[in-house]
């Protein structure tokens, strides 16, 4: 037993050769000064790498939107503005989601869970979940505490007057960029230009530390509109109800200022609500008819077919034409009028809405003249307002004119013109035969006419056009309590698309001004396929020029040129004034 003890003894006292422990030594001292030198050269030589790696990780570029300039009417009004709102967004790439929160998500923002998994599982830095929440929303969102999901600002577009002005300005999309009308055509000014800031975000992604700015956002520019609000809402609200009352298709208006071309109204219906265009932006809903829509002008022609012929020299206001009964037979065809008369002076043609007068004088003209005169009137060409999609109508060729064809001209058959065109036209009756240049918006220097009729046959057109609305014309109902008002009824039969004209189908118009004495505002009315019975222009479309003309001038403050006592008003109950189609 003593001897195993001692041989234990022996083994432990073995001793390790010196060079071991020396090794040993060495190498810690050599991996301690590894991770001095690799800790002085990530804090030093590689410094800026390092902490590049660092920030890219939660550095992100955000843009800042550029508010949308706004549109105002003439008065500075605001028409169109811009208000901020909350979008969702996501950085796929950081997003942290368990199935409950999921659940919750996808219920606030309207979208199914399947779809938001997909867009979280692409390997994008950047996508949106759903476009301009409301503030209650985008709260809610908010407080779900979902990394990798956050708010980004936007701007949304709103317009305060909606239905009313929703032809004439437009839309823009979610993006805020313009899609029709004002909105479009000025986009480049509207629209400013965006900027950006690089800042810092955690992993929930919310901005933690601006860095640097990288681009100052550019303000879009306002645009300040030649429209009324005020005139905007009473052509509106005439237009909207005399719609309804004949059942018609469709109908429009617009308002202009004689002395200056200025647009001062543009309505159409059916129309839509752009604050909730998702609900009624049907096709047919959307379409601004008074630019973009032609049709075939009828009677409103006919007042050019006189001045026409008055300053060819072979005609004068007095002069005597015999309509034969009221009918004219042209080759195969025959025209009529609505009443049969015999003699009938140029004024009284107008006045009674001859169109065998009117083919009549037509066809002692030059087919060249006529229709050098028709396009120095502005009709085959785009009206050059501003706004987009302007068409220009159609006036054939010279060249080809039949007599026939010729001879309905006259009286707004076989031309198609819009129903800017047509009220632009009229100008050179309100400004002693000049025509006006139209402007949508704002200027400061006046607007280029183009001198196309003397000023003495623009002032006999004048006298003629007053006659209309007078008892015995065929524009009774235009009338407007104090004042003296001249204009023409059109009734024309619409085209059927299989050939001809559809024998129940009309468009009624009427285009006048007021006051005759010194004109200042110009109406054009047309009310397409009214359908209650009633169809003449001097039935349908003349009470809604009264109803606004009536306004209009008082709004403005224009001063009554007629007693009240001197005017004959129809009754309501009085019988259509019939013109012949």
């Amino acid at each position: 037993m003593i001897a195993a003890v001692a041989s234990n003894k022996a083994q432990l006292t073995v001793k390790l050769p010196a060079w071991r422990a020396r090794t040993i030594l060495i190498l810690l001292l050599v991996g301690f000064l590894v991770l001095v030198g690799r800790a002085v050269y990530l804090q030093s030589v590689n410094k800026n790498f390092l902490r590049a790696k660092g920030e890219a990780r939660y550095s992100r570029v955000v843009t800042l939107n550029a508010n949308r300039g706004k549109i105002t009417d003439r008065n500075g009004e605001p028409l169109a503005i811009s208000s901020p709102v909350e979008s969702v967004a996501a950085n796929p790439r950081e997003v942290e989601i368990s199935p409950k929160q999921l659940d919750k998500l996808a219920k606030l923002i309207d979208a199914k869970p399947e779809e938001l998994k997909k867009k979280f599982a692409e390997g994008r830095d950047f996508t949106y979940l759903k476009r301009q929440l409301s503030p209650e929303t985008a709260e809610r969102v908010l407080k779900l505490d979902i990394p990798g999901v956050f708010l980004q600002r936007e701007y949304r577009r709103f317009y305060p007057n909606g239905e009313e002005t929703a032809h004439l300005l437009g839309i823009t999309d979610l993006d805020d960029k313009g899609q029709e009308g004002i909105e479009l055509a000025y986009e480049s000014r509207l629209a400013g230009v965006h900027g950006s800031r690089r800042v810092l975000k955690d992993r929930l992604g919310n901005i933690i530390e601006g860095v640097e700015s990288i681009r100052t956002p550019q303000e879009g520019q306002d645009i300040r509109l030649t429209i009324d609000r005020n005139i905007q809402f009473l052509a509106f609200k005439a237009l909207t109800e005399a719609v309804n009352e004949h059942r018609a298709k469709a109908g429009a208006v617009v308002v202009l200022d004689a002395k200056t071309g200025e647009i001062l109204a543009m309505v159409n219906q059916p129309t839509y609500n752009p604050n909730k265009r998702a609900k009624n932006m049907q096709s047919g809903n959307t379409r601004n008819r008074v630019v973009t829509d032609t049709f075939e002008p009828g009677s409103t022609m006919k007042p050019f077919t006189a001045a026409i012929a008055i300053e060819s020299g072979r005609f004068k206001p007095d002069s005597v034409i015999n309509t034969e009964g009221g009918k004219l037979s042209i080759g195969s065809a025959t025209i009529h009028d609505a009443h049969a008369a015999g003699a009938l002076t140029v004024a009284q043609v107008i006045q009674k809405s001859s169109n065998v007068g009117a083919a009549k004088m037509a066809l002692t003209l030059p087919p060249e003249y006529m229709y050098s005169k028709f396009t120095k009137l502005g009709f085959g060409k785009t009206p050059q307002s501003g706004f987009p999609g302007e068409v220009a109508g159609r006036v054939r060729p010279y060249a080809s004119w039949l007599p026939i064809e010729q001879a309905t001209m006259a009286y707004g058959h076989g031309i198609s013109v819009s129903l800017l065109q047509l009220a632009r036209a009229y100008t050179v009756f309100t400004s002693d035969g000049e025509l006006r240049a139209l402007s949508l918006i704002k200027q400061d220097q006046p607007l280029a006419t183009e001198r196309v009729l003397s000023a003495s046959t623009a002032q006999a057109l004048r006298g003629m056009l007053e006659t209309v609305v007078l008892p015995g014309g065929t524009a009774p109902r235009a009338q407007v309590m104090g004042y003296r008002v001249a204009g023409k009824t059109g009734t024309a039969h619409k085209l059927d698309p299989r050939g001809g004209y559809a024998a129940d189908r009309y468009v009624a118009s009427f285009v006048g001004f007021a006051p005759v004495s010194d004109p200042r505002l110009i109406i054009a009315v047309m009310v397409d396929e009214p359908s209650a019975g009633q169809y003449y222009g001097g039935s349908v479309a003349a009470p809604v020029f009264s109803r606004i003309m009536a306004g209009a001038l008082r709004m403005l403050s224009i001063s009554p040129d007629m007693p009240t006592q001197n005017m004959l008003l129809p009754p309501l109950d009085a019988p259509e004034v019939r013109e012949e189609t």
